[in-house]
């Protein structure tokens, strides 16, 4: 059975698009409530360039997928129809509003009051992103994706890699406080409920099944793979976390190997989503 790794640039385009999502609302936050000097504001909007890097690397890579970049309007064709084409017409109004947005902001051609209506509204669609791609899996036929936990895993992405990517952009912008010792909590609840979503969905694998396949044995490796998913992730708090328990700030090099790390880990359990896969074929029982 495979592994999904055959679906790398839906696993790119998701799990950046979500911690992406998370990491704006991080720091549209941060300027909304604790970020009042102008020299820092000017520096955190650019560095948040960085998100909409991330986002366009994203989208890059979901072009990939429809296999010819010629195709990608076509994915707009059934808007209010089509999961599909909804979740790619929300990612792109995200991405949109979002980086027009900054693009005022930082020439310095934003009114105040217009820009802080603007960053809720873009923390708006990047949630409502982030719900229609759930919704792009939430297939009844595919018993397997058909449940909680695809939502739960998507969202629980935007809470782990959200935090800290915003926080690595809001270090470097020089933004400190005590709203900042938040997100490492934020993350490290996010990973003990995913860690638990994780061992009750192996639990629920074993009950689906079709006429001709189990739907425990569509990735041999479940435990393995989300095993060291774990670790990864594990690996990155303790880069995010430790230097704070001894009264100091990470520095960004080190913020910027955990937030890779983040990435690698939620790149082996989206792997592991599609891998998991099947239809219903003849006949379903769970």
């Amino acid at each position: 059975m495979g592994n999904g790794w055959h679906e790398w640039p839906l696993m790119v385009f998701t799990v950046l698009g979500q911690c992406v999502a998370g990491g704006f609302i991080v720091m549209a936050l941060a300027l909304l409530t604790g970020v009042s000097d102008r020299a820092q504001q000017k520096r955190v909007h650019w560095t948040m360039i960085v998100l909409w890097v991330l986002m366009g690397i994203g989208f890059m890579a979901s072009v990939l997928h429809l296999g010819s970049p010629l195709r990608a309007f076509n994915s707009l064709n059934r808007i209010g129809e089509s999961a599909l084409s909804n979740e790619i017409a929300s990612g792109s109004v995200f991405f949109a509003v979002g980086g027009f947005w900054w693009l005022i902001t930082v020439l310095g051609k934003m009114p105040q009051a217009l820009g802080k209506i603007w960053m809720v509204l873009t923390m708006i669609l990047g949630v409502f992103f982030v719900w229609m791609m759930c919704k792009v899996y939430l297939i009844d036929t595919v018993p397997t994706w058909y449940s909680a936990y695809t939502p739960l895993s998507f969202f629980l992405t935007m809470f782990i890699g959200g935090p800290l990517l915003g926080y690595l952009l809001l270090s470097v912008a020089g933004v400190t406080g005590w709203g900042m010792r938040l997100l490492p909590a934020i993350s490290l609840l996010a990973v003990v409920i995913s860690s638990v979503v994780m061992m009750l969905q192996g639990m629920d694998l074993a009950t689906i099944h079709s006429s001709i396949t189990q739907a425990s044995t569509l990735v041999s490796q479940y435990g393995a793979l989300m095993s060291w998913r774990l670790l990864v992730l594990a690996l990155a708090l303790a880069c995010w976390i430790i230097p704070q328990l001894k009264g100091r700030q990470a520095n960004p090099a080190v913020l910027t190997f955990a937030f890779v790390l983040i990435i690698v880990g939620e790149l082996i359990g989206r792997g592991v989503f599609y891998g998991l896969h099947m239809t219903v074929g003849m006949a379903i029982a769970s």
